[in-house]
């Protein structure tokens, strides 16, 4: 059996706008690493994590990472020792999914090094219970797609039932992500707790037409569907900008353009990588004008997830 190995998770887009905690989809690059080594201490520990400028707990029981692992070891039996490095490539509270990565990246490895005992899917539950320790939501539109890949449609979570939703081939990613931070339970925080039936009438339309959209492929049906009336109007405030952006990366060439699950990451969906090269340059010019950095990530669906590195 091996003792230590390296895994991968990518980032994601939680939501995909009209797809509120139901809809999430994995994107290539960032993501975050962890490398875990077994030993014989009984324990599971954090022994370093890096690129968090300090501010995540090195407690495993408060830690998403930790806490995936302590969730895996408890739900096979096992009182085995783990020792966790973490290395975080994505920004803390980006709206790209950052927790959920590591807890991904952490049961991907755990899972491996003790031998596979579940299958890829069955290590869901575990990153969602970290998701709840992080931000008090055990949802699971940002550990799904980081986990398996590609988007997906989240139909119940008790029991949890996911639908793996085909992309087309020439559908790109843009993520721009403005160095603020918006917190997850912030952003959770300005939402209504009802949603007017007029509202959620809209919302239910796009959700269903992004699917057939995805699906048949039409990629100006995906840009139609990419109208979120349940969150976006209240999350758009933690953003500067964003509605500057949002034009922006459609005159540019965006089939549609919205906020990476809680902000303040904004994406948009292109058809090929000429355009989403062009609406990526176009959204960072835009928030450098309000006088905000940005870093721009252009990519493809990851249909994989998280991977083991070595």
């Amino acid at each position: 059996m091996k003792k230590s190995v390296r895994a991968y998770a990518p980032a994601s887009i939680g939501n995909v706008s009209c797809g509120f905690d139901v809809m999430g989809m994995a994107v290539d690059a960032p993501g975050d690493e962890v490398i875990i080594t077994l030993n014989d201490s009984g324990k599971v520990t954090i022994k370093n994590i890096e690129g968090d400028g300090g501010k995540l707990p090195l407690n495993a029981e408060e830690n998403t990472a930790g806490v995936a692992v302590l969730e895996y070891l408890k739900a096979i039996q096992s009182t085995q020792g783990a020792e966790i490095t973490l290395i975080k490539n994505l920004p803390l509270g980006s709206g790209m999914g950052s927790s959920a990565a590591s807890a991904v990246a952490a049961v991907v490895a755990i899972n491996h090094l003790m031998g596979d005992k579940l299958k890829k899917s069955e290590l869901l539950p575990f990153v969602m219970q970290a998701e709840f320790v992080a931000c008090g939501s055990a949802h699971a539109d940002n550990a799904a797609p980081s986990l398996l890949g590609g988007l997906i449609l989240i139909r119940d979570n008790h029991p949890l039932d996911i639908i793996e939703v085909p992309t087309p081939p020439e559908l790109i990613c843009v993520l721009v992500h403005p160095h603020v931070e918006v917190k997850t339970r912030d952003a959770r925080q300005v939402l209504r707790q009802s949603v007017p039936l007029k509202d959620a009438i809209t919302q239910w339309g796009n959700t269903a037409a992004l699917v057939a959209g995805m699906m048949k492929p039409d990629y100006e049906l995906i840009g139609r569907s990419l109208q979120d009336v349940v969150a976006e109007p209240f999350r758009a405030v933690l953003i500067p900008g964003f509605h500057s952006i949002k034009a922006k990366a459609v005159e540019a060439g965006a089939l549609g353009c919205g906020i990476s699950g809680s902000g303040p990451t904004v994406f948009a969906f292109c058809k090929g990588k000429t355009i989403a090269q062009k609406v990526g340059a176009a959204m960072q010019k835009e928030f450098e004008r309000i006088g905000l950095q940005s870093e721009v990530y252009v990519s493809e669906v990851n249909k994989e997830g998280a991977r083991i590195v070595n």
